[in-house]
This record gives structure tokens, sequence and C-alpha cells, in this order.
């Protein structure tokens, strides 16, 4: 099939790559020139494991091309997808003006019996929305009729987004209509050998599903993450609990695990959209209200940790930061904790030297450029240069190079003994017969390390 994809952004260029790898011949159109320009030379503005040769391969085969011209892509396409960002609105709801730029410039340019999908997360109504749009231009157009709407939700993780669109879970179509049915089938035929993984439902119910899925799993984290504190409270572990209630068939071992907060470009924005939702529809949730509010406040856990031990005015201490992208395998900072663990270190008088492994280019342009040339906040080339001279060591982010260091060198380079565990990925009983403090989510070490009773409370703000 001639696909057109409106947007090279991760979801957008996930797709036409993945969609392209399987014999259609895919467009990407984006109004972002230097992104199109980098694209062209083969050069990704985002890191996402697998992409890159996916996406040389199939541009060396043009199968996958990079236009400027979306007028012409467009009339050409038998289907085109939307996949335009959906900011979050300072009230918490999703901005989805470009969805509608999009749809505007498709009606305009589409042939008769085009599929417009839209694969952006919009609110619920959005792809109706769509579709008066594009009805109305193919009548000012004379168009035949024939054009229909789906609503297709993206369910990628970012760090494993190409095995996830090549063997989903689920593909969830909202859709009316045999042939539009029939086109979206075989479109995903290759992803989706096993039909029941194939749910076809009405445009609300799709779009409802992408919002209700992110924020169950943003429930569960939050709430191993409200168990952490009462087993903080109670001298008891996480980690036991989370095996305890994750070998329950009924409840699964997945998301269970308790950490510094979730982040990321979808949890934080559709909890709130999906709040801002109901606010319009008159419908209380108060479950996803909590959420919110857990997690924010888990942001604090780190800050309330160092203020219990260190006080809140840091001048003169040194913090060492292994992790700043939200989760491993992605260079993504967006409401990730560590930007407000280390934005609070900072904030106390403390210096941070951090290490990431594939998210500092982005970091250098997050924080305030005086930060870097004062010396306040330094990103270090290596895991261990970064301890150095530290007072304590903070695990944020769980990469797989942070899993087995070597703590005999660890404790030779840091002036201080305290590992705080933001990820609960190292052993206390090894670390302290090692000699250092440690401290993690929930272990029941609070009190043990002489650290303040509510540390979400204790925090370098206060």
């Amino acid at each position: 099939m001639n696909i057109a994809v409106i947007g090279c952004g991760y979801v957008g260029l996930v797709t036409g790559a993945c969609l392209a790898e399987t014999g259609n011949r895919v467009t990407c159109i984006d109004s972002d020139a230097s992104r199109m320009a980098q694209l062209r030379k083969g050069l990704l503005p985002f890191f996402e494991p697998e992409l890159g040769p996916l996406v040389q391969r199939n541009s060396e085969l043009q199968r996958l091309l990079f236009a400027d011209d979306a007028a012409s892509s467009i009339a050409e396409a038998d289907l085109v997808f939307i996949a335009v960002g959906t900011p979050p609105l300072a009230h918490g709801g999703a901005d989805t003006r470009q969805v509608f730029e999009a749809a505007a410039t498709v009606g305009r340019h589409m042939a008769a019996g085009c599929i417009v999908v839209s694969k952006s997360t919009a609110p619920v109504g959005t792809a109706e929305q769509v579709r008066t749009i594009l009805d109305r231009a193919a009548k000012q157009r004379g168009l035949a009729a024939g054009h229909e709407v789906v609503a297709n939700p993206e369910f990628l993780r970012e760090g494993s987004a190409v095995r996830d669109f090549m063997s989903p879970d689920r593909v969830v179509l909202g859709l009316q209509g045999e042939r539009t049915e029939r086109v979206m089938r075989g479109l995903y035929a290759p992803f989706v050998r096993n039909t029941e993984r194939l749910l076809v439902m009405g445009l609300r119910d799709a779009e409802l599903a992408k919002y209700a899925a992110n924020a169950m799993l943003a429930t569960r984290i939050s709430f191993m993450n409200e168990m952490a504190r009462l087993c903080d409270a109670l001298g008891a572990d996480v980690e036991n609990l989370r095996r305890g209630i994750g070998s329950d068939s009924r409840i699964g071992p997945s998301y269970l695990h308790a950490g510094c907060g979730y982040g990321g470009s979808c949890f934080p924005k559709d909890v709130r959209a999906l709040l801002d939702m109901a606010r319009k529809a008159r419908s209380d949730l108060d479950i996803l209200e909590a959420v919110a509010q857990v997690n924010d406040t888990q942001k604090q856990w780190a800050a309330g940790v160092i203020a219990g031990r260190f006080g809140h005015r840091l001048q003169g201490r040194r913090f060492a930061v292994w992790g700043l992208s939200f989760k491993p395998g992605t260079d993504d900072l967006r409401e990730a904790p560590a930007l407000a663990i280390i934005t609070d270190l900072l904030a106390a008088g403390a210096r941070v030297c951090a290490h990431d492994p594939v998210a500092m280019p982005r970091a250098r342009r997050e924080w305030p450029q005086q930060w870097f040339e004062s010396g306040a906040l330094q990103l270090s080339a290596s895991p261990l240069d970064a301890v150095d001279g530290a007072d304590a060591l903070l695990l944020v982010t769980e990469w797989k190079t942070f899993r087995s260091p070597d703590f005999a060198e660890i404790g030779r380079r840091m002036r201080g003994r305290l590992i705080v565990d933001g990820r609960n990925q190292y052993d206390p009983q090894l670390l302290q017969g090692r000699g250092f403090e440690y401290t993690g989510v929930g272990r029941g070490h609070l009190q043990a390390a002489g650290h303040a009773d509510s540390p979400a409370e204790a925090t370098l703000a206060a």
C-alpha cells in the first residue's frame, strides 16, 4: 500500500519504519525542516534501540521516504496516518491543535476513498472531529464520498518500540465500515497472526482504551510506592511484598516495582488528560487524582532521604546521580524523576555529578547553562568518575550498566558511604557488609540508617 505518515516524532517514525519493513511504500512528512534533513542523512532525532538500522535499510530500498511536499504525498496515499504531538495544556488537557491542522491538510489533498488513521494520543471524540474536518473539506472540493477515519492508538514502550510494533500485545482499531476493517486487517496482518490480538471497536472506545491502559499502569506504580512508604513505617520489605502479591495470577508481577515515581511522555500526561476529560464530563475519578498526587510526592523521596541524612542545606556536599532518562532504553527526559531530584539538590546548594549512558546530550539542554558553567552540575563520562568525592550515590534509572558495579572501587572513590537506591537494584545486606549505608524504596532500613521518619515530607525545600 501507499502510506503517508504526518509527524516524524517518536510514534510517527516508528510506525513509518515498521510499515515500510513489511513492503509498504511509506512517505513521512514533518513541518520541522531540520528534523527532515537529519532523517534524510540517516540520523535519528532521538534514541531508540533497533530503529536506526530499520530506517536506514528501508530508506536505501526506497520504501521509506522523507518528503517536503505534503500535497502530492497525501494525494497518492491509500492510507494517511496522523501521528503528531498532543502536548499537555496548563490545565492538564491535551492540546489537539496539531491533530486538527494535520486533518485540514489531509482534507485539502486526499483522494476519494482515503482512510485517515489517527495514531496520536488524543481525547475521546477527537477522531469524530477529524472526520468532521474531512467531510467539510471533501464537500468543498466536490470530492466523492468514501473517505473514512480510524482511531488506532499506539501502545509503544520507549526502549522497545520496534519490538512492540512488530509483535504487539494487541492492535486496537476504532472504525466503522466493512471496507475500512478489511483494509486495516490487511495492513496489520504481518504483525498480528493471532487474530484475537486485533480488537475492533468504536472510535470513542479505542481512544479511551489508550488512556485507560496507561492510567491502570500508573495506578499500579503509585500503589506500590504507597505500599513502600508503609513498609518503611512498619519495618517490612516492599520487595518481599511485591513477590507476595505479584505471584497472585489475578494481579501478576508487572509494574509492581516501587521507585522514584513514574515519568516520560505518556503516564503523567495521559493521567492528567484523563482527569481533564472526566472534569469536563462532570465525572469524578478519585483514584486517578490520588495516583497523580502520590507520584508527585514520590519524586521527592530521594531528596527527603538526603535531607534526613545531611540536613536541608547542602553547601559543600557533592552527590553522584546514576541515570537521567525516565527509564532505561531511551534518552527521554520528559518528567523524569532525575529532573526533580537534581533540581532539588542544586537548589539546596549541593554539587551534582551525573552519568547516563545515552541521555546526557539532552540533559545539557534541560538545565540552565549557568549551572554547568558554575560547576554545580557536571556530567561524567563514566559511572565511576561520577562518584569521585561524592557524599552519596543516588541510583535513579536502572540501566543495565549500573546493575553490578565495582563497589570496592566505588568505596575508594566516594567521600561518604551512603547509597540511595531509587530502583531497589542492590542487595542491602551485601552493601552493608561492605561498609555502605543503604537506603532503598520501602526496604525497611530507613530507621536503621538514621534517616527521617517520613522522607517524602522532609524535602530539601523545607
